[in-house]
């Protein structure tokens, strides 16, 4: 079995915002000249989320307040340490913290409709996600 990894740097504007990697894991998969396998997309930070849903602002909107609605920004125990982003780290747990995509003929192989997502939910500061290709 042969392994390629590669790394994406995100710096997002906003403090929650979704950004679409589909074509960067995409462009990883092409390079790792892997034929069959499976392509694993991670958020390597614990206040982000990696997921595969629509590319549909609507859909976003509501991606972003149902979160907010089930880890509203507030008042934590977590926030006793000095930090002040709980909510961030519920919304990890709740969108998922990595994916798992299969790579079919050395392509990422995709439903038409999916598309692979970084959740950021405490952002405006250097993070990065892994992205390690494995197969044949």
């Amino acid at each position: 079995m042969k392994a390629h990894t590669e790394y994406l740097w995100m710096e997002t504007e906003q403090r929650r915002e979704l950004v679409r990697l589909t074509d960067q894991v995409a462009e990883i998969v092409g390079r790792s000249r892997i034929r069959e396998g499976f392509c694993l997309v991670s958020a390597m930070h614990i206040t982000a989320s990696i997921f595969v849903n629509d590319d549909e602002p609507g859909l976003h909107a509501d991606i972003l307040a149902w979160s907010d609605r089930l880890c509203p920004p507030g008042d934590y125990q977590h926030h006793r340490t000095g930090e002040s982003n709980g909510d961030a780290h519920l919304k990890n747990l709740l969108l998922g913290h990595q994916v798992i995509l299969p790579v079919t003929a050395g392509e990422l192989d995709l439903g038409p409709w999916e598309q692979v997502f970084y959740g950021e939910f405490d952002g405006r500061r250097r993070k990065r996600v892994v992205v390690k290709v494995l197969g044949e």
